[in-house]
This record gives structure tokens, C-alpha cells and sequence, in this order.
């Protein structure tokens, strides 16, 4: 995409950088929530499994 843009700035294509950066926004900011939910840590209780008989 960095070079996409590059390339879109020397020509000029001004729509183009905009999308471009557009879709670079989006894309850092899905990182940005993808880091954040993997910081999250939730414990879930499975209870103990009851050991003994079996009817």
C-alpha cells in the first residue's frame, strides 16, 4: 500500500492517495482492536469433574 501510494502521489492522482490513505486508516485501526482483544484475558470456571462411580 506504501508503495501504491507513492506511486499515486508522483502522478498525481489525488482521489487515489485519498482512498489509499483511507483504506491505511482502517487497516491500522482493525490492528489496533485486533492487539487490544488479544491483551484481554477471561478466565471461564469449568468446574471440577466429579471422579467416582459411574452409574
Amino acid at each position: 500500500m506504501e508503495k501504491r501510494r507513492k506511486r499515486a502521489a508522483a502522478e498525481g492522482w489525488l482521489g487515489e492517495i485519498e482512498g489509499v490513505d483511507l483504506t491505511l486508516q482502517c487497516l491500522r485501526g482493525k490492528r489496533a482492536d485486533a492487539l487490544r482483544l488479544t491483551r484481554i484475558t477471561r478466565q471461564v470456571d469449568l468446574g471440577m469433574p466429579a471422579v467416582g462411580t459411574v452409574q
